[in-house]
């Protein structure tokens, strides 16, 4: 069965975005720094690494609002893999390429892990990670965390029910000291464990 894992890059203190973002910046004031890791992605390194599983996904899940941020991927996230938009209501008019959207979070998880066979799902946008984590169908975190306190703007898990959520680490990687302090970043992956 196809494994369900947000992938998110996020500051130390848990933002994912800057303040006051919007389609003309979609990550908000200063939240383009969290993104710096992205120009070692063909690197053999630990960037490198989980840029291209992340480009093996199969499908995705995004939120409208990430989804919409990113100008829709144009159509496309990754070699025309199905994208799942969770939305409380799509928007008029036919989807553009593989995208469809969905109304409800269970349906969208059942269909993302048919469309991604024995593959992994990709999930983006904080809300969409908290809508699966509180179905009980988020099954990994893959944080990208950069040494940088953005100290404001759109926080990973602002809404989420007050009850403990177990987590077991299952993979740590670090860029190397050397490289320059903008592109240094943890990724970290998680598996959340249900029950």
């Amino acid at each position: 069965m196809a494994t369900i894992r947000l992938d998110m890059t996020i500051s130390l203190d848990g933002y994912v975005a800057g303040p006051d973002d919007r389609p003309e910046a979609p990550l908000g004031t200063g939240g383009f720094r969290l993104f710096n890791w992205l120009d070692r992605r063909d690197d053999p390194g630990p960037s490198g690494l989980v840029y291209a599983e992340a480009m093996a996904t199969r499908a995705i899940v995004s939120g409208r609002r990430t989804y919409e941020l990113a100008g829709r991927w144009n159509g496309d996230h990754h070699d025309g893999v199905p994208i799942l938009v969770l939305t409380r209501e799509p928007p008029p008019g036919p989807p553009p390429g593989s995208v469809r959207y969905v109304t409800d979070v269970d349906e969208c998880a059942a269909q993302a892990r048919a469309a991604a066979g024995d593959g992994d799902v990709m999930v983006h946008g904080a809300g969409a990670a908290q809508a699966l984590l509180r179905a009980g169908q988020l099954d990994e975190l893959e944080l990208h965390v950069v040494p940088v306190l953005l100290g404001q703007g759109r926080r990973l898990f602002d809404r989420l029910p007050a009850r403990a959520v177990d987590l077991e680490l299952v993979r740590r990687l670090t860029t190397p000291d050397e490289e320059r302090h903008t592109h240094r970043v943890m990724h970290l992956r998680y598996r959340i464990r249900h029950g």
